[in-house]
């Protein structure tokens, strides 16, 4: 079994932060895919490439928390975040490409999950 490459650094030194902003957001699960998931980040050029799960039922609409989240993480990143929502990906070749890299970024813990 071959290991996965590392997150991009600047993911890694962030992740405290990305998960107060997912619990921030209602976010249920953050994920990356791309090249900041799969050893290609280029900190110079690269934007960070992203899927929300939102949670049914946290304040705000979700286009609100969309956005706001979205917004917060390219602050607190300091670059273009690409946010995609957790709905089905159509086109098969971008699926494709989510779905070999793709990877948890953040998870709501069960016991923020049940309240």
């Amino acid at each position: 079994m071959s290991s996965r490459p590392p997150l991009a650094p600047l993911l890694l030194d962030h992740r405290d932060a990305v998960a107060d902003l997912c619990r921030a957001h209602g976010v249920d699960r953050l994920e990356v895919f791309g090249s900041a998931a799969d050893g290609r980040f280029d900190p110079g050029r690269s934007d960070i490439d992203l899927i929300v799960s939102f949670a049914p039922g946290a304040p705000g609409s979700r286009a609100e928390r969309y956005f706001a989240l979205a917004d917060a993480l390219e602050r607190l990143l300091g670059r273009h975040v690409d946010l995609l929502t957790d709905q089905p990906i159509r086109n098969p070749y971008l699926r494709r490409a989510v779905d070999a890299t793709r990877r948890d970024l953040c998870v709501r813990a069960p016991a923020e999950a049940s309240g």
